[in-house]
């Protein structure tokens, strides 16, 4: 039997727990108002990056993301959109079946998105701020791929690794992938066990107390 990758790692986990490694570790990463659009799944991946803005003169374009959809190669990957303007869509159902048929995860935008139903339809998993009616056609262009982006705040980088659920969108940078998985399962396993602790009678003010966070830096914790 193989050994675990570090995707399948990453997606034993939630985004509540990468969050708790990342700040252990002092690493940006987590954001806030990324949320699912529909009841999608959990998804991990690794970061496609897109840079949108507003379209500033009147000359016809190629439709923002299809060139970055069109190049994708590997099933790994999740569509990370920046730049999103309050209002405009920046995602819809065509892309969406585009996105499916190259096997990629899912979108994570910071922005909104349009034709949800149509996403859903064919269970495409999109997290986002909202969702709008309004076209992206002659108001949003694509700037750039494969780049550096600022997303919620965070900078991402092309792949990097990615972890999206109902509670939010996490990023973690590729070069700290082991570190966070590696503290990340630790957390995890430490708090099965407090939630065992309080389920079995114990005080949840020693469970909760400090001292039993800061444990879970000792590569022993359980």
């Amino acid at each position: 039997m193989n050994p675990p990758t570090l995707l399948d790692r990453l997606a034993a986990l939630d985004t509540n727990t990468v969050s708790d490694a990342l700040d252990f570790l002092n690493l940006p990463g987590a954001t806030y108002g990324i949320r699912p659009l529909w009841d999608c799944p959990r998804i991990v991946g690794r970061a496609s990056t897109v840079q949108l803005g507003a379209k500033t003169d009147a000359a016809p374009t190629a439709h923002l993301i299809t060139p970055v959809v069109a190049e994708i190669r590997s099933d790994d990957r999740i569509l990370v959109i920046a730049g999103g303007l309050e209002g405009i869509s920046c995602w819809g159902d065509i892309l969406a079946n585009a996105a499916t048929a190259k096997k990629v995860r899912g979108s994570v935008i910071d922005g909104l998105s349009r034709d949800i139903e149509g996403s859903e339809s064919i269970g495409y998993p999109v997290f986002g701020r909202g969702v709008t009616m309004i076209s992206a056609r002659n108001r949003v262009v694509q700037l750039g791929s494969g780049e550096p982006v600022v997303f919620a705040g965070v900078v991402v980088n092309q792949d990097d690794y990615v972890i999206a659920d109902r509670c939010g969108t996490v990023f973690v940078p590729a070069q700290h992938i082991e570190a966070v998985l590696d503290l990340g399962e630790r957390i995890a396993r430490r708090q099965d066990g407090m939630v065992q602790a309080v389920r079995a009678g114990r005080s949840v003010e020693e469970v909760m107390h400090d001292k039993e966070f800061e444990a879970i830096h000792s590569k022993e914790a359980k």
